[in-house]
């Protein structure tokens, strides 16, 4: 017999009061989506009998929920070189998933501007802006500055970094990223000095951007050994003085 227990979430996503709701299950799942998206995602906060960093993506169609088999084909499928858009090569668990990655830099006459981040943490948005502007010399202290994960699936990877900062620069530079006429794919860490610091599961993920015709992919070193259409960075300076930056077009 199975039986479900129903808790109140919090603002920030737990399980509100005492922890014994917790301990009493076996698997504790977290249903999230906004109600203006058709993607829901589930999440394994708690299993017993199983990884707790899988992910389901469902879609909300007439007939109800439905499985998203190839949920990159949906996230990116819309993507086109644009400036402040990207691609991020994200890991749910051990699933690879590409999302389209979108910032807007734009002129603000507010103190303090502001910094709106959806599908991204605040704080990682945060430290993201302080590493461009002591690393890379771009100021955005009089700008508004939005970051947002299309399709409305929440990534909360650090190796989301590279590709926020890719897509700040772009937007705020007004040039689009691309590779092979495709969008820019990117992941990778960025640490407080500036660096791009390894993330897992490197392979996997320029796998999952190479089956979709991406062109070369920026990221981290992956140590001693080569991965095929990976295009490794070792700083953001780096990054951002790459081939496929130096040769971004300006939009039109």
């Amino acid at each position: 017999m199975t039986l479900i227990l129903i808790g109140h979430v919090t603002k920030e996503g737990s399980l509100a009061g005492p922890r014994a709701l917790e301990h009493l299950v076996d698997c504790v799942l977290h249903f999230e989506g906004e109600r203006e998206r058709t993607f829901r995602t589930l999440r394994a906060l708690k299993n017993r009998f199983g990884a707790t960093s899988e992910v389901g993506v469902f879609e909300m169609r007439q007939g109800g929920l439905v499985e998203v088999v190839d949920p990159s084909a949906r996230f990116v499928g819309e993507a086109e070189p644009a400036p402040g858009s990207v691609v991020l090569c994200a890991m749910e668990g051990s699933r690879p998933i590409l999302v389209e990655l979108q910032a807007l830099v734009a002129p603000t006459e507010i103190v303090p501007p502001r910094r709106t981040a959806t599908g991204v943490d605040r704080n990682r948005l945060a430290l993201v802006l302080a590493v461009l502007t002591r690393h890379a010399g771009i100021s955005l202290s009089s700008a508004d500055v939005f970051v947002n994960v299309a399709g409305g699936i929440r990534v909360d990877e650090p190796g989301a970094d590279l590709a926020i900062a890719m897509a700040v620069a772009s937007a705020h530079s007004g040039r689009s990223l691309e590779a092979d006429g495709k969008p820019l794919a990117c992941f990778g860490e960025l640490g407080l000095t500036g660096e791009v610091r390894y993330v897992a599961h490197a392979d996997r993920r320029v796998a999952e951007a190479r089956k979709f015709g991406l062109g070369d992919v920026l990221g981290p070193k992956p140590g001693d050994d080569r991965i095929p259409g990976l295009r490794p960075v070792a700083s953001l300076r780096a990054a951002l003085a790459s081939d496929g930056s130096r040769s971004l077009r300006r939009a039109a």
